[in-house]
């Protein structure tokens, strides 16, 4: 190693500004290493801890492992192939944890005890060592500079004695503890490069120590093991990988086959109804009474079994019996309110029950099917033979009504016409019927053409560029904007605090915000071009609404997706059947293409009706409204006191102009008067000074001669 620089200690009792120059640059080295320990004393803080952590998690894992034998899963909880593997899995888990354990204690005793040591003694006892001198060195400042204004006229001689005690005893003390500083710095030389060497070498002992440990562990019987559970690992992939194109091809098929069935109510002439069935099952509502006049519909799934008509709601572990289908009678009826409805009645007519199917096909099978049961042809031994013969018979007894017919017809009809077509407004889908006064206004005139339609939430990335290139003097440290926001209405200082879930549908550019008509019309052409192109997927964020905007928030990585100032938000609206739907129109700068401002209506479905976020809106808008009244008075009323305060200080200073002016009159005026009595004193005092200094004079004769007698 290169040579050590010193502080010369035979110096110290010159104390010359040359070695209070050399110090300066030993006190700032020693500055600088306290620093970098610290630093390098919390890495090696942060190791330590770590292994620790590492230590505890491992021997957790091989607890689990262990316990797995005591899980009671529901599927596949007896695999003695799985629960051994894992039994040895955890045997050697716990003996790498054993090791683990063994170099977190190699690390505190090797590397952790040097650095803490030379920290907190070597460090501690520099820096006390720095005090000490400090206050020895004020302390001989202040001796000299109290000998050096002994007079040299009859001095008191305790005091000199005193002083030149005191200027003993502290240039002694500066002496010894400069001494004893400069050795400790000198000796700091060495002790960091100790306090640095040391904790490496413990810490590369210790994982040479572990890595030792570890390969005597990892024998070859475990390597044959890990061969053996990897060729496993694999095959189980494999036959995962071959059972998931087995799954794909057989959706891609069943998808291709069952398109015909997604037709909530396909034409009985396209697909025929099959009357020779004795067993059937599916979902059908389920009419209650309440009151005399008045019904509920339940919606549960229904199948036969043997004689009897099961039913069962969906969560329901076993299905109840509804009825005894032996001997029954069933029909269609005609209800006021549903469509496709029949009636199954007891064979002792005490007790009836009217169900609804989906379809006209449904209705006409589940009909066929009962009169089957009805009739026990699912006991003889070819039920869909004897079904067949007797179908025509079963046909005539079970006919709707004329009434009934006509309207499954004019239902069907419409519904197959338009199947190609996109969802009218009143369908499920869509938003509902528009409104007569929509009807009546233009739909031009509401939203622009041509106008694109976004589905989806911007990436954050570009919504926080946008904020930057909008915000002045703000700066942010991260791609998500999670720091460097400047504090706004909305961070902690806001009075409202709202959050609902909800998902966005969609957004486009309208040309009014006049009236609700507009957001009516937005939902219904979004809704609409969703179930056009097949868009089904939503994405799900956290609307937070305070005083100051309106913020959609990533549920799980928390990150503002989008964020519309209040005050641009100029209508919020829900819609007149779909509570959940709301949208609100929000009024931006300008264009895409021109310099006009720009409106974009924006939609939401909310778990909650949207009536509560629209008075949230409201609730905010009035808070802000009232806030900004209250800032302007607050303002005001600061410029007022400012004024007042001014004019106080243009009084105070006219005042002190006057008083000066005053002044400076009655001492123009003092001095145009003679003065003599003021000449006779001064005369009068420089005779009395002579005598004074006549009689020191005789007295310091006086003293000389008793001495030269003496």
């Amino acid at each position: 190693m290169p040579g050590i620089d010193k502080l010369p200690v035979e110096e110290t009792l010159e104390d010359s500004p040359q070695t209070r120059s050399l110090l300066g640059v030993f006190e700032e080295d020693a500055a600088a290493v306290s620093s970098y320990t610290s630093q390098l004393y919390n890495a090696m803080q942060r190791i330590y801890n770590a292994q620790n952590e590492l230590s505890t998690a491992t021997h957790l894992t091989s607890k689990l492992l262990k316990e797995y034998k005591q899980q009671r899963f529901p599927l596949g909880g007896d695999d003695e192939v799985m629960t051994s593997t894992l039994q040895q899995f955890a045997q050697v888990i716990d003996e790498l944890s054993s090791c683990h354990a063994v170099q977190s204690t190699q690390l505190a005793d090797a590397m952790m005890f040097p650095i803490i040591q030379f920290k907190e003694k070597h460090l501690k006892e520099m820096l006390t060592l720095n005090e000490v001198f400090a206050i020895a060195s004020h302390d001989h400042d202040l001796a000299i500079n109290k000998y050096s204004r002994l007079s040299k006229r009859r001095e008191n001689e305790k005091i000199k004695m005193e002083v030149t005690e005191d200027l003993y005893t502290s240039r002694k003390k500066q002496h010894q503890t400069m001494m004893h500083y400069f050795s400790a710095l000198n000796m700091l030389q060495y002790k960091k490069k100790i306090a640095l060497l040391e904790p490496l070498l413990g810490y590369m002992q210790a994982q040479i120590n572990f890595f030792k440990m570890g390969s005597e562990h990892m024998t070859q019987q475990l390597e044959e093991f890990l061969t053996n559970i990897g060729t496993s690992v694999q095959g189980v992939r494999r036959e995962m990988e071959t059972e998931q194109d087995l799954m794909h091809q057989t959706i891609q098929d069943l998808e291709v086959a069952s398109d015909s069935l997604y037709l909530p109510d396909p034409d009985t002439k396209l697909f025929n109804v099959n009357r020779n069935l004795t067993r059937k099952t599916g979902y059908m509502n389920t009419r209650n009474k309440t009151r005399l006049v008045s019904s509920t519909w339940e919606r549960h799934y229904y199948f036969t079994q043997g004689g009897n008509l099961m039913r069962q709601a969906r969560g329901d572990v076993a299905g109840g019996l509804v009825t005894d289908l032996d001997n029954c009678t069933v029909m269609a009826v005609d209800c006021d309110d549903r469509r496709y409805c029949f009636q199954i009645t007891a064979f002792d007519g005490k007790k009836s029950v009217i169900v609804q199917a989906e379809s006209k096909k449904e209705c006409e099978e589940w009909i066929s099917t009962i009169n089957n049961i009805s009739r026990r042809i699912y006991l003889s031994e070819n039920p869909e033979e004897l079904a067949a013969r007797v179908n025509q018979t079963a046909l005539e007894a079970v006919t709707p009504s004329p009434s009934f017919q006509q309207r499954h017809d004019s239902s069907i009809k419409p519904a197959v016409h338009n199947r190609a077509r996109p969802p009218p407004t009143n369908s499920p889908s869509s938003v509902g019927s528009e409104s007569p006064a929509l009807s009546a206004i233009s739909l031009d005139s509401i939203v622009a053409p041509d106008t694109p339609i976004q589905f989806d939430i911007i990436s954050p990335v570009s919504e926080d560029l946008s904020n930057l290139a909008k915000t002045s003097g703000s700066r942010r440290t991260n791609p998500f904007g999670e720091s460097g926001e400047p504090k706004t209405q909305d961070s902690e200082e806001s009075i409202l605090h709202q959050l609902f879930i909800v998902r966005f549908l969609g957004s486009m550019e309208v040309k009014t915000e006049e009236s609700s008509d507009v957001i009516y019309e937005t939902m219904r052409q979004i809704l609409a071009a969703r179930a056009i192109h097949n868009i089904f997927r939503m994405t799900e964020s956290h609307l937070l609404i305070t005083c100051d905007s309106l913020k959609l928030i990533d549920p799980q990585t928390q990150v503002t997706r989008l964020r519309f100032p209040l005050h641009n938000v100029v209508l919020c609206a829900t819609h007149k059947e779909n509570r959940r739907l709301y949208g609100f129109v929000l009024h931006t700068g300008g264009s895409r293409t021109e310099g006009r401002s720009l409106s974009v209506c924006y939609v939401f479905e909310s778990n909650n009706e949207g009536e509560k976020i629209c008075d949230s809106v409201g609730l905010a808008k009035q808070i802000a409204l009232q806030s900004q009244m209250d800032r302007q008075t607050t303002d005001k009323q600061k410029e007022l006191d400012r004024e007042k305060q001014r004019q106080l200080k243009e009084l105070d200073k006219q005042k002190q102009i006057d008083k000066d002016l005053e002044e400076q009159s009655r001492l123009i005026a003092a001095s145009s008067r003679p003065n003599q009595a003021s000449g006779e004193g001064q005369f009068v005092a420089l005779g009395n000074n002579s005598q004074s200094e006549d009689s020191d004079t005789a007295d310091d004769g006086k003293t000389k001669k008793k001495e030269s007698e003496a």
